[in-house]
């Protein structure tokens, strides 16, 4: 083990004066295959000039073949072979993934607080992950393991440089909904999923025999058939004669109508996915998705249409789509549930049969979409989280094959508007088994992307995973809570005044233009509130020469009604150059009337070590609010926003710190529980400092100093660290872990964390 003196604690008065005690470190190299990258971040090109498509070749035994070379491989266009002029095997599993390590936040008490994930940056990247939950097809039963996989794959399986969003399609696409490598905003997300009583799963996954075919018991509403026994009253009289039965029907272009609007759910997420960096992937979990009724074969092909449509999306958007039948393994006979009273063995013998028919049919939209885009369909397991690993080993890497298409592939008369099919053929001596794109339609990525509009620009920049950088933005929100006004969002948005374009006006003045999108999402999102500005600033002499240098702060608060998981982004957009730039971040509000033991957010700014023994010679009582700027409420019950006033490099919206400076930092304790006896807290502190997803310094746990606390139930505190000259610049989390010795095991900790960069 090394011992590294990295830090330097000092705790101001609110807290016990010590020193942390000294971080130990252990750090294992391992090797891994140089990664090979195309020479673009599309992976799927389809020009006049190159197709360029991936593949993934497995052995006999499933094993991913990574050794081929441009003469093993043979690609068709429509049966013609043609030319390979680009031929290389990418790499995307991620280093960390072979390696059996605790997982991200795995202690060895199951109460501990997890370790703050790293924040994702482009180049970071390995696997782009969508897990799409059809809750418009789920049945109840469905809907609860599959949340139960989805808890296991945040908690076990996700990767550092996984990039993964969960979305429903009965949900709304807002800001949970949205990429990111945050635990806390995932498993949100997997809490919202639930059974959609509106969509077209019922509470079981088939509908027991002799129930009412009209009921929502089941997704498979089989009708009753001819046979012995069976009881046809004058309401059936018009199928004797060869017309559809008018529930029947209403059944079917129900269930189209609910497939249409999953398959353009998923559109949407692949529109999402074709502006991310490398080969992306999306897992639709769904009950089945019926491309024809063979009940009616004549009927509505709406649901194939929009399946191809959806396929050569996906395909130009370098996204693989893999399909997993939430039911399991499913029981096709005869079960308890069942009711075959009156009926003859014919009859039942057909009801099986029609159940049998109906379930394999259901499962045919989920096979095409993942064959012809080159994932894998995963059914008749009862182990979805297991069906989950099986996706992630998947993506450790893939082929990227490029060839010279012939003129007539693209030619308006003959060639746009034809599906050209591509075939993959492996020469080398064995069995391989090929998953690739399966072709496209004759149109050039160009034709099919229209230009976009300032709006459609603005919006792109607010629901990207990552900050557009045309202007850089630093954005801070932390969540506060005041006795009068409530739960609130406090944010401050750090805005490069360098990066904004400034006009040139008589009398030494200067000005500069720019448009603000701010919105709000809930947990559910939905948009909770939204800001759209348009301002103007004018500066001159010596301000505007600090301001170029420091930057200024936009402010924004917003009042939050009710606890949960919230995400602020905003957009940016300088009226003068066009550019644009984006930020977002996470707050988790907990409910502050259930009485339980909860943090505020962090708020941190740096000082110089000589400020700060200079202001804590002359140190104010520590129930004195003032000490605390930003934390507390203002009073304030409505949403304010604009530009404030004052030192930029002062404000806590900078986050950026050099070694050897003290970072201090500030939070509010809420609902701590109080001894019978000497209606006293018994809470101890502790910090930790993390950097890429693992602990580098995890201080002592301390004593809560409680004097002169003037609200036991909003205890106002913070401390200091000063930033050793050993550590790497680079970003890092700063974790505040909070516990309550009175407190039931399960609402004993806290944990609040806020990231931070140390810079050169």
């Amino acid at each position: 083990m090394k011992r590294n003196h990295l830090l330097a604690v000092i705790l101001i008065t609110q807290l016990v004066t010590g020193a942390f005690g000294q971080a130990t470190r252990q750090t294992t190299q391992q090797s891994r295959p140089q990664t090979q990258k195309p020479d673009d971040e599309e992976v799927v090109r389809i020009t006049t000039n190159l197709v360029q498509v991936d593949a993934v070749v497995t052995d006999k035994n499933g094993k991913i073949v990574t050794d081929l070379n441009s003469d093993e491989i043979q690609i068709s266009e429509d049966g013609k072979q043609q030319k390979i002029t680009n031929f290389s095997y990418v790499v995307t599993d991620s280093p960390e993934a072979g390696v059996n390590t605790p997982r991200t936040g795995t202690t060895t008490d199951k109460n501990a607080p997890p370790i703050p994930s790293a924040r994702l940056k482009p180049e970071d990247v390995r696997r782009t992950i969508a897990i799409v939950v059809d809750d418009l097809g789920l049945s109840f039963e469905s809907a609860y393991y599959t949340r139960r996989a989805l808890k296991k794959f945040v908690d076990e399986q996700i990767q550092p440089g996984d990039l993964v969003a969960i979305i429903r399609t009965g949900g709304g696409m807002g800001a949970l909904q949205q990429f990111t490598s945050d635990k806390r905003q995932l498993s949100a997300a997997v809490e919202r999923v639930k059974w959609n009583a509106s969509g077209r799963g019922g509470v079981a996954a088939f509908a027991a025999l002799g129930s009412d075919p009209t009921s929502t018991s089941g997704t498979n509403k089989v009708a009753p058939q001819d046979g012995p026994g069976s009881s046809r009253g004058p309401e059936n009289l018009d199928r004797d004669v060869g017309t559809a039965n008018p529930s029947e029907d209403l059944d079917r272009f129900r269930e189209d109508v609910f497939a249409v609007g999953t398959l353009g759910a998923l559109s949407y997420v692949v529109r999402g996915l074709r502006e991310l960096p490398g080969r992306k992937s999306v897992l639709l979990v769904s009950d089945g998705i019926r491309i024809i009724n063979r009940n009616d074969p004549g009927g509505s092909d709406r649901v194939l249409q929009a399946l191809r449509r959806l396929i050569d999306q996906a395909n130009r958007a370098s996204v693989v789509i893999y399909t997993m039948d939430a039911r399991g393994l499913p029981t096709l006979g005869l079960t308890a549930e069942d009711n075959v009273a009156g009926m003859g063995l014919q009859q039942a013998m057909s009801e099986l049969s029609n159940r049998r028919t109906d379930f394999f049919d259901s499962q045919s939209g989920l096979n095409y979409l993942a064959q012809e885009t080159g994932g894998l369909a995963m059914q008749n397991s009862n182990d979805l989280a297991g069906g989950i690993k099986r996706v992630l080993n998947d993506q450790k890497g893939y082929y990227l094959i490029g060839y010279r298409p012939d003129e007539s592939t693209f030619d308006v008369r003959t060639g746009r508007r034809k599906f050209h099919r591509l075939t993959l053929k492996v020469t080398r001596p064995g069995k391989f088994n090929v998953r690739m794109r399966n072709g496209f339609f004759g149109v050039t990525d160009e034709e099919i992307k229209p230009p976009q509009t300032l709006t459609q620009r603005m919006i792109g920049a607010l629901v990207s995973p990552f900050g557009s950088s045309g202007i850089h933005l630093q954005l801070t929100s932390f969540f506060s809570n005041d006795p009068k006004a409530g739960s609130l969002m406090r944010s401050m948005l750090h805005i490069e005044a360098r990066d904004l374009t400034f006009t040139d006006e008589p009398e030494g003045w200067h000005k500069s233009g720019f448009d603000i999108l701010a919105v709000t999402f809930g947990d559910n999102g939905t948009v909770v509130d939204q800001v759209s500005r348009t301002h103007t600033v004018r500066m001159r002499g010596e301000t505007y020469q600090r301001i170029l240098r420091d930057g200024f702060v936009y402010g924004v608060t917003v009042p939050l009604k009710k606890p949960g998981a919230y995400q602020l982004r905003i957009a940016l957009h300088d009226a003068g150059s066009e550019r644009i730039g984006s930020a977002s971040q996470f707050v988790d509000v907990p409910d502050i009337k259930k009485n339980r033991l909860a943090l505020s957010g962090i708020v941190v700014k740096g000082v110089s070590a000589a400020e700060y023994t200079r202001n804590n010679a002359q140190s104010r009582p520590p129930g004195d609010t003032t000490s605390t700027p930003n934390v507390q409420a203002n009073g304030a019950s409505s949403q304010s926003e604009g530009v404030e006033e004052g030192d930029a490099q002062a404000s806590p919206a900078i986050r950026n710190f050099h070694k050897g400076l003290v970072m201090q930092y500030y939070f509010i304790i809420f609902n701590p529980q109080l001894d019978k006896a000497t209606n006293q807290p018994q809470l101890t502190t502790q910090v930790r400092l993390v950097r890429d997803g693992k602990l580098v310094f995890t201080g002592k746990e301390t004593p809560f100093n409680f004097a002169d606390q003037p609200d036991l139930r909003r205890l106002v505190t913070g401390g200091a660290i000063q930033l050793g000259s050993d550590l790497v610049p680079g970003e890092y989390v700063l974790q505040i872990i909070v516990r309550d010795a009175l407190a039931k095991d399960k609402n004993r900790t806290a944990t609040q964390w806020i990231d931070f960069e140390i810079v050169k």
